[in-house]
């Protein structure tokens, strides 16, 4: 149980928010392969949150771009409210740690970060109101959302070519550094690489997926850095620091 009570104290402390109740949030982070029953799991909590960001996201955009029509806006919601970006929010979290999983699943697949952060979304839309929930996604996708401008609208591997060949006359490559998952469910690792500096890997379905949440990686570092900033082999994104913590994995 005190191992339990630290996994829910971490996350509220990484997501920034106090639940009032505690199982509510157990719920969230337990993947159905650790859960009783399936509606003990987080199944539903995902299928509330993934409205819940929907209508947080739509509410920000109509407001912070008054003058933009409906299909430009359209189109912005859904480079934010997808599947991949929840998982790389998760893994800015350092969420995968602290979800409850049954001895069975050995590698937590990308789906089940996406819909942790769906769930969390949802737990605190319940406990704590629409503030709270907007507070929570303001905050974790706050990257998302800054980088969903209107002129943005092409990809991230374009956008970091013309900035990398403006500013530095360098051309980016993409490194495949990790493959995992079964043949019907492969997840690629793919990092950007400009001159001798490496960043945060992105991870998706296809390795160009990957590339493009590798360059997404990248442009964010970039923009980030200081001129003072010292390269070296690797770059990490922004995001809260990793503790160490064994990955949790309950009993089925």
């Amino acid at each position: 149980m005190g191992s339990d009570s630290r996994i829910l104290s971490l996350c509220q402390s990484r997501i920034g928010y106090n639940f009032r109740d505690l199982e509510l949030l157990r719920r969230c982070l337990t993947h159905s392969s650790a859960a009783e029953t399936r509606l003990r799991s987080n199944e539903r909590l995902e299928f509330l949150g993934d409205a819940v960001l929907g209508l947080i996201v739509c509410q920000y955009l109509f407001e912070s771009y008054p003058d933009e029509r409906e299909g430009l806006l359209t189109q912005l919601k859904s480079r934010i409210v997808s599947r991949q970006t929840c998982t790389q929010v998760a893994l800015e979290l350092n969420l995968r740690p602290l979800i409850f999983v049954g001895r069975g699943l050995q590698h937590i697949p990308d789906s089940v970060l996406a819909a942790v952060v769906e769930s969390l979304i949802a737990g605190v839309y319940l406990d704590g109101g629409h503030d709270a929930a907007r507070e929570l996604i303001l905050m974790a996708f706050r990257k998302e959302l800054e980088i969903a401008q209107p002129a943005n609208l092409q990809n991230f591997k374009s956008m970091l070519q013309e900035y990398t060949q403006r500013d530095q006359g360098l051309t980016p490559d993409y490194l495949v550094i990790d493959e995992t998952g079964p043949d019907h469910e492969r997840e690629f690792a793919v990092a950007a690489r400009i001159g001798d500096v490496t960043y945060d890997p992105g991870r998706g379905k296809s390795k160009k997926e990957a590339e493009q949440q590798a360059a997404r990686n990248a442009l964010y570092a970039l923009q980030e850095s200081s001129p003072a900033e010292p390269t070296g082999e690797s770059r990490r994104s922004q995001g809260p620091p990793a503790e160490n913590t064994p990955e949790m994995q309950s009993e089925s």
